[in-house]
């Protein structure tokens, strides 16, 4: 009884907020020009899974074929005094079966660099001419909307040799869509837009929006010949008005880049567009070699 009025609330909540339409907000065309169009349109694509779908999770979705859905975010532990490092104690069990990746070689003064794309605020630009200065190559986690509105960045990102690699279509809780179906379109819509703006074919590197992810989830992904990319390093860079200085980022960023490190970095982030530069020399003058998630596939294989 409790439960069927739980899902009454939510379902009406649901309702009530889907009559409502979004407001209206300023976009970057990326042209540095802003351009007026509704929230709903711009992000049409890049919302979370129905409401009344994640409460169905929620009551009703706890395994398939003996895998559960439950959810999970991932983290990195470096080590400390009290402190083993690793990935998620929780879910070790399971994550080295199903193609998931996070750290190198500790032993190679090599790292990875990834860069998550949500939307453009105008840095990718800057990010790419670093990257271009100091002949590096990273990988562009991107979503639908992301390729969309911004093909001539995409195109760019390929020219000049990087990865730009799947991040999901509309940017949900991976782990909240059990039905293979929704799942599946999550990807091949992405790859589509990829394929039709650059004539490619997507590489098979997949980030898990928000690292959340359930064992069913990767899962779905291994059968999907993808492979999960998560990371060994990622600090509260996503949010474009709370941006930490130069010296706060360089500093938080070096003081934990270590062999093998899988950094990921958010493109939306002015402070890491204007220290990028910067970076790179250091990880320059440390001995560091930049390479490529095709080569983190080789080490860990």
């Amino acid at each position: 009884m409790l439960k069927n009025k739980i899902i009454c609330f939510f379902v009406a909540f649901a309702l009530l907020v889907n009559a409502f339409p979004l407001s209206t907000v300023a976009v970057n065309n990326g042209k540095g020009k802003q351009v007026k169009r509704s929230e709903k349109e711009e992000f049409q694509e890049y919302v979370k899974e129905p409401l009344l779908d994640q409460m169905k999770n929620v009551f009703f979705s706890k395994s398939y074929n003996g895998l559960s859905s439950r959810e999970y975010e991932w983290y990195y532990m470096l080590k400390g005094k009290s402190v083993e490092e690793g990935p998620p104690k929780e879910t070790s069990k399971f994550v080295p079966k199903y193609d998931c990746y996070y750290i190198g070689n500790p032993s190679e003064k090599t790292i990875y660099l990834t860069f998550d794309e949500g939307y453009e605020k105008g840095y990718t630009g800057k990010i790419l001419d670093a990257l271009k200065k100091h002949n590096v190559k990273a990988s562009f986690f991107v979503v639908k909307p992301y390729i969309l509105h911004n093909p001539e960045l995409v195109k760019r990102m390929v020219d000049e040799g990087h990865l730009v690699c799947n991040h999901s279509a509309r940017h949900p809780s991976m782990a909240s869509i059990v039905d293979e179906t929704k799942f599946k379109k999550e990807f091949t819509d992405v790859e589509e837009a990829f394929t039709k703006v650059t004539g490619k074919q997507m590489p098979k590197y997949f980030r898990p929006p928000m690292g959340k992810y359930s064992e069913l989830s990767l899962y779905y992904t291994k059968k999907l010949g993808y492979k999960t990319i998560f990371w060994s390093f990622a600090y509260q860079d996503w949010e474009p008005y709370r941006q930490s200085s130069h010296e706060a980022a360089e500093r938080k960023i070096m003081s934990k880049t270590k062999n093998g490190s899988v950094l990921l970095l958010h493109a939306v982030s002015r402070t890491n567009a204007e220290i990028l530069d910067d970076l790179l020399t250091h990880f320059e003058n440390q001995g560091y070699k930049i390479k490529s998630l095709d080569e983190l596939v080789k080490v860990k294989q």
